[in-house]
């Protein structure tokens, strides 16, 4: 896994309540406080940011925003991950393992398709 990762991952972990997180302190510590909706909402606030920054970069070539999107929706993800005990290198294992797979036959394959 990629260094970057681990070390925001384990800066995340470090700030959740449990942990001694002080919400007056951490912006993440304050989201955890606030409940999955809060996570939520800003994962759904940054996936939109990211959409219209890719829209703009279309019309004007300046993907510096996409960039900038991309990195506030993967650590909002990140926050999301830890609220679920879940970890970076979980979602790399599972990625590679449809690694190879058609995205057709990887979906027809889900339970829930």
């Amino acid at each position: 896994m990629s260094v970057t990762l681990a070390r925001v991952a384990a800066v995340i972990e470090s700030r959740k309540p449990a942990n001694g997180g002080d919400p007056a302190a951490s912006y993440v510590a304050k989201l955890f406080a606030k409940g999955d909706d809060a996570i939520l909402k800003k994962i759904g606030e940054e996936a939109t940011e990211l959409v219209m920054a890719a829209k703009d970069a279309r019309v004007d070539g300046d993907a510096a925003k996409v960039l900038y999107e991309c990195a506030d929706l993967w650590f909002h993800s990140l926050v999301l991950l830890a609220k679920f005990d879940l970890t970076p290198q979980q979602v790399l294992d599972e990625l590679a393992r449809r690694e190879g797979v058609s995205g057709l036959d990887e979906k027809a394959a889900r339970t829930d398709a």
